[in-house]
């Protein structure tokens, strides 16, 4: 009798559940020509309110690769490019022809993404 090769038969399904869990804060400034300097609009964190219309001591930060800002000028949403955001500032560049009380809202979007996988084998 011919030898036969007996193989192992094994089979899996995988259930995976990722839920995004996206934590947004929002910034509300109305513009004062007296944080222009030139073309450069530097608006201190303390000069914004939150939400709930409180003053805020300091910006919530964008997470390292998990995370993004929007900042709207007199509500449109500006290019990436043209500001920068601290912990302690909003810095916006080509401001210099903003009217006084324009309002400017910057939005901070970070994400804490969780994920639940099962994995059943079947022999």
């Amino acid at each position: 009798m011919p030898a036969t090769l007996f193989k192992l038969v094994i089979s899996a399904t995988a259930t995976t559940d990722v839920t995004t869990k996206p934590d947004v804060q929002r910034f509300f400034y109305n513009f004062d020509p007296a944080h222009l300097s030139g073309n450069t609009l530097t608006i201190p964190a303390d000069a914004f309110v939150d939400d709930a219309g409180d003053a805020v001591t300091s910006l919530t930060t964008m997470a390292t690769d998990n995370g993004y800002y929007l900042l709207f000028i007199n509500g449109v949403l500006q290019q990436e490019t043209l500001y920068t955001v601290s912990d302690t500032q909003v810095v916006v560049n080509d401001a210099s022809t903003l009217e006084d009380g324009v309002p400017i809202v910057l939005v901070v979007t970070n994400f804490a993404p969780e994920a639940d996988s099962q994995i059943t084998v079947n022999t």
